[in-house]
């Protein structure tokens, strides 16, 4: 699911006429509860957009690129990093979000019928901080956009670009006056699809092409105010484009990114449904060490919230949860309580560790939670 803040961001007005209204691509404003995800979720499908509604041929790099024929799509990436001098643990998210305005471009790059939106975040477990960046800016080459080969994502001076004429390594340079990263990314696994040889479907008729990288071999270095630490672990990389909504009874998502020290990598989502019961869409993969992919049906895996905390805003997120895959149960516990992203829609978006029931550490990874 992974699309950091919501699968249709740019749906509502106010992001739209954020980008619109001339910024300039540095804003850095937050608006807490601004937008809910329910509402953006049940937008329906657009005309003259394509759907994602057949399984289709995937051929990288060029589908590391850009795919306007779609209203949406993202390229989302975190790590759960390491500080090997002293242990101390990190977070970081970044998430290049695209909308088209509409399915026709005009002429020249002024007119752009593509908008786009970048998250960024960075979690300081021992200090128990956790901060964000957003920022708007139009489909224009010198703001904001994609290139399949090399592969470049960026929205003004953020930066998820090839270091070469091949797509790996890949480099994320992002810096705001608070915090920033420099960071090489490895592939180590070739991309794996999820769904159904990469069509996900999230609905009777809403659905996506989704892959994943899911362990990328991460060194670096971050900054927090006026520290700066070298950093080594481990990112997931996850791409998805599409054109329709969610249903009206869908709410919101709870997805899951695992990396387990023993080499499996384990993506697990559910779809919220307002009736409180369990729908049939929910879905994941886990990766062996040797890399076979096993995928996950409903009736795979099993997600229970176990303690919930509560924000300032009143908001209950559930941060502990347990998950049952096959035989194997697994405790998944918020590395810090708050890593709520305050951006346009807020949303809790943030690293974990996992363990098995008796407490023994078995990995760390991500979740993010929607539609609270």
């Amino acid at each position: 699911m992974s699309s950091g803040a919501a699968t249709f961001l740019f749906a509502g007005g106010m992001s739209v006429a954020t980008v619109l209204s001339g910024c300039d691509g540095r804003n850095e404003l937050a608006y807490p509860g601004a937008l809910r995800v329910a509402t953006l979720l049940g937008e329906p499908s657009g005309a003259g957009f394509l759907t994602a509604d057949a399984v289709r041929p995937f051929v990288f790099p060029g589908d590391h690129g850009a795919h306007p024929g779609f209203r949406q799509e993202w390229w989302y990436l975190t790590a759960a990093l390491e500080d090997p001098a002293t242990g101390d643990e990190y977070g970081v998210q970044f998430t290049l979000f695209r909308r088209a305005l509409a399915a026709q471009s005009g002429d020249g790059p002024w007119r752009s019928a593509q908008a786009f939106l970048g998250h960024f975040a960075l979690t300081d477990v021992e200090r128990d901080r956790h901060v964000e960046a957003e920022r708007f800016a139009r489909g224009h080459p010198r703001l904001a956009g994609v290139r399949a080969a090399p592969f470049a994502a960026w929205i003004e001076g953020w930066r998820l670009e090839s270091m070469g004429p091949s797509t790996w390594p890949v480099q994320l340079q992002a810096d705001t006056d608070s915090f920033g990263v420099d960071l090489v990314l490895h592939e180590t696994r070739p991309p794996v699809l999820q769904g159904d040889r990469g069509l996900s479907r999230k609905g009777p008729v809403a659905g996506s092409y989704y892959y994943s990288i899911p362990r990328l071999a991460i060194k670096g270095t971050i900054r927090a105010g006026d520290r700066e630490v070298d950093v080594a672990g481990l990112g997931w990389f996850d791409r998805e484009w599409s054109t329709s909504g969610l249903g009206a009874e869908q709410i919101g998502w709870d997805w899951f990114a695992l990396q387990f020290d023993d080499g499996r990598s384990l993506m697990a989502y559910q779809i919220r449904r307002r009736d409180g019961e369990r729908g049939a869409y929910d879905q994941g993969v886990l990766v062996s060490a040797d890399g076979n992919v096993r995928r996950l049906g409903v009736a795979d895996f099993s997600l229970s919230p176990e303690r919930t905390w509560r924000d300032d805003a009143g908001t209950r997120w559930p941060i502990t949860w347990r998950i049952a895959v096959g035989g194997e149960e697994f405790i998944v516990e918020a590395a810090i309580e708050d890593q709520v992203m305050d951006t346009s829609i807020r949303y809790w978006e943030g690293l974990v560790r996992v363990s098995d029931p008796v407490a023994r550490d078995l990995g760390r990874g991500y979740m993010e939670m929607t539609g609270y």
